[in-house]
């Protein structure tokens, strides 16, 4: 009776016209706003406009939005730069169906509370540094109804019901635990994946109860255990991923059915038959595959230390009989043999490595790589060191003894004469970068570092340097990727000069033509005379050249097929000493890890350039580079690096002075002005079969000169 009453005074609360607006927008809603507020924004820096004097629903509140009758139903504060923690005063605005926190820089852990907001449809906290376990109680959240979207350096989807959990970068992942066995209740959930994060324990066999699951990426982990068999049962499954973690066991024979879809590697101790690259099964291991799957976690998760008997994943029992004394007596002659072992390995190794140490002195002045004759000069200056121990792609010798050009070919059918030209030697690069000293190093990131150089002809470049660890670990796919990168050729891309690749660094550089002007970036958020002003012409013509620049790589020809950038954003736009831009890092994903692009990503998708439906789909489409040139199209108009829901409400209305830079000081032609705000609204549409192809851009944009 007591939780009927409840019902009917929440109902009565959130949709009763009755009440007053005074009574509605309660003192007691106000109040846990401002907990949220120091909560996300403990010093006060983005959300100044929030204050106790002012009615949250009158539009004075940042990001507030009430419903009809007076209640707090939607926070929007995505890309504000918050870096507090997402507070469990939240879970007090009852009527909240919608709460958008994503790409931000919040932390510490997910309140558990919000389980308790019964009206809520809508939770984005991607792209953020939340930490902790994956609360348990989400399994309870029924009536979510569209969308779910927790990013903790991982993300998760809930849409329609269902929910994605998309992992962004390692370094930047801290949800600890296990996968919560609750998860198995979300009965509507489509799409599940927790990759790249440190999750531990075994796998859930109630997943297997989500009947319209098609993608399960576990991947990047520290689960163990056996893959259950309930997972092969789920009729829509169409991938499962769960490589890089210690699984065992027999792997499910009826996995075979998604084919590529089942992805497994670097589980050594898993098993199969007629899985490409799995070990035929033992009898231990046909044991510990019929024994029941592990259940996974309690209520609170299986935690990394500390871990209860019963929260460990069955394994097989292979003696039948096994006292305990008997199984401890073994227990003990097994360590003594690891620990033998374990010695006997190393001395073996210590003396190989000696071994081997001496043949590669010996023979290193015969090698004729000027590649390695460079690098032994180079290894005794360990101030100018910077990536030799982390490099990044191999100098198209990957592994041992690997020489694609040997014999005339690039390993894809690709003649030698095609790569040969843009080759340089490691001694071209040193001796441009000055042996890559700090002077010349203009910025680095977890992948790469970029630096200025001169080569002996006197022009000036910017040499990128990656190391192998961050590229395709397949010879072929890097070399396909590199064929492809030196293939593109147009005005508006920057021109990549040639490359160059060290096996003994461990590192490939590409050599592009040097920008003199930087970037789009840096022309935006003027102030106080610090920085140039674009005149609204070079804004119109760098438009322009963007959009042609994206046709370019969207086109296909007959030597090169269409590329989607797939991170287009100001800083990826350069420009040159005639303020023409030029589109940078165009095919680089191509030679990049799959991990490695998408860490790239964060700083992107916090900027608002990634397109909104990447977060359900995971792919990027000609469409998605399209919603990132309507945002920068709204940069380049406003001159600021945020662009606002009101921003885009005054383009549609052509309130000129809301959404063109005030520093043009009125110097603009309104006519283009409407023409470009129109093509960057329909650019930026929610839905990818709403926007334009950019042919149909281009051509938009050749009748707005034509008319001005």
């Amino acid at each position: 009776m007591g939780s009927l009453i409840s019902l009917i005074l929440l109902f009565f609360l959130c949709f009763s016209g009755v009440l007053p607006l005074q009574l509605v927008s309660s003192n007691g809603e106000l109040e846990a706003l401002m907990e949220i507020k120091q909560g996300l924004d403990p010093e006060n820096r983005f959300l100044s406009s929030w204050t106790p004097g002012c009615d949250p629903c009158s539009g004075c509140f940042d990001g507030v939005a009430c419903n009809e009758h007076g209640k707090v139903a939607n926070i929007s504060l995505q890309g504000k730069g918050l870096s507090g923690r997402v507070p469990s005063a939240i879970a007090r605005l009852k009527c909240l169906s919608g709460l958008y926190l994503h790409y931000n820089s919040l932390t510490g852990e997910i309140p558990r509370e919000i389980a308790n907001l019964t009206e809520l449809s809508d939770l984005y906290l991607n792209v953020n540094n939340l930490s902790g376990d994956i609360p348990s109680e989400i399994g309870n959240m029924g009536g979510l109804q569209v969308h779910l979207c927790l990013f903790l350096g991982v993300s998760w989807l809930i849409s329609s019901g269902f929910l994605v959990f998309c992992a962004v970068w390692l370094c930047y992942n801290q949800l600890t635990g296990s996968v919560p066995t609750q998860l198995g209740s979300l009965k509507k959930l489509s799409v599940l994946a927790l990759q790249s994060n440190r999750l531990a324990g075994a796998i859930p066999a109630s997943l297997g109860d989500l009947e319209n699951l098609t993608r399960l990426d576990l991947s990047f982990n520290q689960l163990f255990g056996s893959i259950p068999v309930k997972l092969a049962d789920i009729p829509s499954l169409q991938v499962l991923d769960v490589r890089n973690n210690t699984l065992s066991g027999n792997v499910p024979q009826a996995l075979k059915r998604l084919s590529e879809g089942f992805q497994y590697g670097n589980n050594t101790d898993l098993c199969g038959v007629g899985f490409t690259s799995l070990r035929s099964c033992t009898a231990s291991a046909h044991l510990n595959s019929d024994r029941p799957e592990a259940l996974g976690a309690g209520t609170d998760g299986l935690r990394t230390s500390g871990m209860s008997t019963r929260d460990k994943p069955e394994s097989a029992n292979i003696s039948g009989h096994c006292n305990q004394t008997h199984c401890l007596n073994s227990a003990k002659s097994s360590q003594v043999a690891v620990v033998v072992g374990v010695i006997a390995v190393t001395v073996a190794l210590t003396v190989v490595g000696l071994l081997s140490f001496t043949l590669y002195r010996r023979r290193k002045q015969k090698i004729i790589s000027a590649s390695d004759s460079s690098d032994s000069r180079l290894s005794t200056d360990q101030a100018k060191e910077i990536y030799r121990k982390s490099s990044p792609l191999v100098s198209l010798e990957y592994s041992n003894g690997w020489d694609p050009l040997a014999d005339g070919r690039d390993g894809n059918g690709v003649p030698q004469e095609v790569l040969q030209k843009f080759m340089f030697n490691l001694e071209e690069v040193e001796s441009a970068t000055q042996y890559f000293s700090d002077v010349n190093l203009l910025g680095k990131s977890n992948y790469s570092a970029m630096y200025k150089g001169i080569l002996r002809d006197g022009s000036l470049v910017a040499i990128k340097s990656i190391n192998k660890t961050s590229c395709k670990t397949e010879e072929s796919e890097f070399l396909k990727g590199l064929n492809l990168v030196t293939s593109l050729k147009h005005g508006n891309l920057v021109h990549l000069r040639g490359f160059c690749c060290s096996k003994g660094r461990g590192e490939c550089f590409l050599v592009y033509s040097f920008v003199p002007n930087g970037n789009l970036l840096q022309y935006l958020d003027v102030k106080d005379g610090k920085g140039r002003i674009l005149e609204w012409s070079t804004r119109v013509s760098i438009i322009n050249g963007i959009a042609y620049g994206i046709e370019y790589l969207h086109s296909s020809k007959p030597n090169k097929p269409a590329i989607v950038h797939q991170n287009i954003s100001a800083e990826k736009i350069l420009i040159d000493q005639w303020f023409k831009p030029l589109l940078s890092d165009s095919g680089l994903h191509k030679l990049l890890a799959d991990d490695i692009v998408f860490s790239t990503l964060k700083a992107s998708a916090a900027m608002g350039y990634m397109a909104p439906e990447y977060t359900s789909t995971g792919r990027f489409t000609q469409k998605s580079d399209l919603y990132a040139f309507g945002m920068i199209i709204f940069q380049i108009l406003s001159g600021k690096r945020t662009v606002t829901a009101s921003m885009k409400l005054a383009a549609e209305s052509n309130r000129f002075e809301e959404f063109i830079d005030g520093n043009l000081g009125g110097r603009f032609s309104e006519s283009e002005a409407a023409s470009l705000a129109k093509i960057a609204l329909n650019c930026t549409h929610e839905y990818p079969s709403q926007r334009p192809t950019i042919e149909t851009v281009i051509q938009d944009l050749n009748k707005c000169s034509t008319s001005s």
